[in-house]
This record gives C-alpha cells, structure tokens and sequence, in this order.
C-alpha cells in the first residue's frame, strides 16, 4: 500500500536519517525502535474524507500523534518525544551538522507520512556518501524560498526547490523529484518584454487608426474620371454605404465614405435612385454624386405612366437585343409563373392577362439578363404597390366588387385623363355611369380608349358607325360595364385618384381643345355644349 507521498520502501528508518530530519518531518513520528504492524498504522489527515478526529490543525495547534500501537498521545502530557537525538543548530563531535527539524507545516501531506518499515537505517553522516555532504564551520545554508506548489501539484517543503535530486532508494518511489525553477526568472523576463513592448506597438497602431478614422479626410480621387466609361448596376433599395460600395468595386470612387460624405454633402443626394448609370473610373466622390443625379448618366429602362404592355414588350426586345415579338411570346407563355395574385387570374376575354401589372417605373435592364427575369421584376413591383394600397381591401368603398376591376378602373383613369388634375374627376366619371340608376348613358362607359386598346390604336376621331358596329368586349359603346380588364399600366397618381374619387356629381368630359383640356359636365345639355366647342376647335 503506497501511502501519500511515500513509497512503500524496503529500508530501515533511521532517526537521523537526513531524509526526514532535513525536512523536519521525522520530529512527529515514533522511535526509530518502534514498528507499525499493518493493522496499527497511524492514519493520516488526507485532502477529502477528514473524519472528525483526523482533521489538522491550524495556528498554534500541532497535529494529532499516535504512539506504535496506534493510539493517540500528547508529548506535552507524557514527556516523551518522537526523537531521542535533538541536534542543535552547529557542529557536535564527530563533524556532522546538527539538523534543526522544521515544524510539520498543516499545508504539506508528505509530513505526515510513516516512516519506511523495517531495520534502522546506517547513518551516512561523516562519510564520503554523505548527503548531502558535510559543511564546513561556521557555514549556513540560505534559507529556502517556499513553493506552495510543486510541479506535480502537491506542496513542496522548504529546501526541496533548488537541491540536488535525491537519490531513488532515499525519497521512495511515491515522491517526484522537484525541477529547478532556475531559468523561470528570464523566461518571465522575456515574456513581459515582449507583451509590453507588443502593447506599446498595438497601442500606436490603434491610435493611429483612431485618428485617421476619426480627423484624417476619407481617401479620394480628384476630377470627374479618367475617361474610361464603366456601367454600375444599383440595386432597389440600395442607399447611401450599399451605394458607394458599388461604385468603390467598379473602380468610380476610392472610398465609401467619401461617397457618403459627398451624398450627405449635396442637397440632392438622397434623390439618388437604383437603376443603371454610366459613370467613369478614379471619379472624386462629388463628381460622382453630381453624375448620377443627372439624367445623362441613366441607363435604365424606363416604363412611362399609361404605357401599355405592347410597348413595354418592345422596349425589353430593344434593350436585351432580342428578336422583335421574343418578350411577348414569353409573357404569353409564362404569365402564370411570374407572380401574378390570385385576384388577377382567370379573367375570360383578356386581350393580354399582365396588362396593369408592369408597373411604371425605372428598372434596372442589365444585357445578361432574360425576357422572363424582367418581366418578374416589374409584376413584383406592381405587386408591392398594389398591396400597399390595398386594393384588395377597398374596393367595395367605391362601390366596386373586386380589386381586379379596381385595377381596370384605374388604367381608364389614367388613359382618359389629360392632366393629374383631372384624374379624380375621371374617376368619379366612370364610378357614376357604372351605377344601375343612370339614365343619363344607361349603364355605357362609351370610352375612346378602350375601343383603341382593343385595335392597338390612341385615334379619338371614331365614327358612330365604326363603333356601334364592332361588338367586342373592350368596346364600351356597345357593351355596359368595364372592360374585361386594364387597358394600360396605371401609375400611382391614377390609382391614389380611382380610390378617392370626387363626389360633384360629374357625368361628361371632352377634350375641348383636342390635346390637353378636359371639361367635364354633369348634364346631357352640358355636355352638348362641351362638343360643339371640340368641334369648333378640332375644324369638324
């Protein structure tokens, strides 16, 4: 059984043997004479399960002793004392060093440790194996530096740091021999002075950086570009740091806080929108900013207000240089699978079933992309206003039963109206022929602009005859109601007006000088008026 710290070696104990009267853990222990049977041996206080009664003690206090048949004894009490032989400090007789033992210190285990079982052992002491070897008078060892812990993570008493390894048969297999810490100081050395001289550089570096990032101007290119043309594509919602990292990968601006700061700079900065901009490389952040404010750096594809689908389908033919038809054979083709609501499916009669659904706007039309990418593009968009404005919710407030016919009420809004002024007006025009009580048109939109949809024509000089004669849907003089659907993709102003119509009672409207002037009148009578005075206008 190998006890803590020690070995269960084969030698004899000897009370002087330096092992244990250097360290001074012998002082505790019994005569050198006494043996400990197996079943006798004192118990030692260990680091967990203390009974009671086994537990050290601190202070003043000294720890319990046990006398050779295991019981405990006070030395104070009896008189006795572990050793015979108390050497004082000096030289006795025979030349050998007198060995003060050190009190058993309550933080190191290996003090209360047995002695080995067995014969007494000889006394090296005053031979040539001697260990460690005798002194000569007069000389003092320094005193030893404690070491709380050693490096296999006991407590290391004092004189074990720097002293020569003992031999195995003295210090028991159970004990490891304690390394010098001779070195440790210039390792310790060596760190510090790398860790602060490594501080030191961080902290310049840092405070550089803090002063560049925080006085020092942002990095800028000077003039309005090299020359050399480059196309930066600026996606939607892109603003202000997305805009300048954009350029600054394209090679327009140096920085993108230069950009910003120029954006933030100019009065119009944040009028900046996405789409396609011809810009030049090494531009200065304000030439840039300036550029793309201008309508000359614009390379997108532009959707007026009103346009119908027929002309945007050319206009994406035009711009990706595809063969002339290729947009509208997609469109034809893949309608269902590009985003279309529920609301605007199944509609018998279309002439075309995404009409009102590519939105009017600026779109970004790069030469990689395809017809049907394009075509996503603005259905989503138009999805998105058309959701913000709940067209879905509000039709029945203008007495309408869909948001489908809220739609194609606000593409006439738009191909009818010649001014923005006009459009309220417009709608309230259409929301009162639609009523069943008109008697006024019984139930007739009778509009130019649907029955030019359905040719593919803007004529507003149509004969009575030509019109009453044709009997297809769109045709709004021989059929009661809205058409089947939108005649053009209605813009915001259109759509703001078909949901807030006014409510003055109009009926009529004439384009009185032919182009741009709408009048609108509540009375057949009124209107008659109205006509003659295009007529006198237009020389008819």
């Amino acid at each position: 059984m190998t006890e803590y710290g020690r070995g269960p070696g084969t030698e004899p104990w000897h009370p002087e043997d330096p092992l244990y009267g250097d360290a001074g853990w012998g002082a505790q222990q019994a005569h050198a004479g006494q043996q400990y049977p197996y079943g006798g041996q004192p118990q030692h206080p260990q680091y967990e399960g203390w009974s009671q009664d086994q537990q050290p003690h601190y202070g003043n206090q000294q720890y319990p002793q046990y006398d050779g048949q295991g019981q405990h004894f006070d030395p104070q009490q009896t008189g006795q004392h572990p050793h015979p032989q108390q050497h004082q400090g000096g030289w006795d007789a025979t030349g050998t060093h007198g060995h003060v033992p050190y009190a058993a210190d309550p933080g190191d285990p290996y003090g209360q440790h047995p002695a080995a079982y067995g014969a007494e052992q000889p006394d090296l002491y005053g031979t040539e194996d001697a260990y460690p070897p005798p002194q000569p008078p007069g000389h003092r060892d320094p005193e030893p530096a404690w070491d709380p812990e050693g490096d296999d993570g006991h407590p290391v008493p004092p004189g074990d740091d720097d002293a020569p390894a003992e031999p195995a048969e003295r210090r028991g297999k159970g004990r490891k021999p304690v390394k010098s810490k001779k070195g440790r100081t210039g390792c310790a050395l060596m760190v510090v002075v790398l860790v602060f001289g490594g501080g030191l550089g961080g902290v310049a570096y840092f405070g550089y950086q803090f002063y560049k990032n925080r006085f020092a101007p942002a990095p800028d290119y000077a003039g309005s570009g090299n020359g050399e043309a480059v196309t930066v594509e600026i996606p939607k919602g892109a603003v202000g740091a997305d805009i300048g990292r954009k350029l600054k990968e394209a090679g327009v601006v140096q920085s993108v806080d230069a950009f910003v700061s120029a954006q933030l700079a100019n009065p119009k900065g944040k009028s900046l929108q996405d789409g396609v901009y011809t810009l030049q490389k090494h531009m200065s952040a304000a030439s840039a900013v300036e550029l793309m404010l201008s309508p000359k750096s614009r390379n997108n594809l532009i959707i007026a207000e009103g346009t119908r689908n027929a002309a945007v389908y050319a206009l994406i033919d035009k711009r990706l240089k595809v063969a002339n038809g290729t947009t509208q054979k997609v469109a034809a083709k893949e309608y269902k699978s590009l985003g279309l609501p529920a609301w605007a499916l199944n509609h018998p009669g279309l002439k075309d079933p995404l009409e009102g659904f590519l939105f009017p706007s600026s779109y970004a039309v790069g030469k990689d992309q395809k017809p049907k990418d394009v075509l996503k593009a603005m259905v989503g968009r138009a999805n998105d206003k058309y959701t913000a404005l709940g067209l879905d919710k509000k039709a029945s407030d203008v007495g309408l039963e869909s948001p489908w016919q809220l739609l194609t009420a606000a593409s006439l809004v738009q191909a009818e109206g010649k001014t923005h002024d006009d459009f309220r007006k417009m709608a309230e025009v259409i929301y009162n022929r639609l009523k069943p009580d008109n008697t006024e048109t019984n139930r007739l939109l009778q509009f130019d602009s649907t029955y030019n949809y359905l040719k593919g024509a803007s004529n507003i000089h149509i004969s009575e005859a030509e019109i009453n004669a044709d009997r297809n849907p769109y045709n709004t003089y021989t059929n009661k109601g809205l058409p089947p659907g939108p005649i053009g993709n209605p813009g915001d102003e259109a759509l703001n007006a078909a949901l807030s119509p006014t409510h003055e009672g109009w009926m009529y409207f004439v384009a009185t000088d032919g182009m741009n002037k709408t009048e609108f009148a509540r009375t057949n009578a009124e209107f008659e008026k109205l006509k003659d005075k295009f007529n006198a206008n237009s020389g008819t």
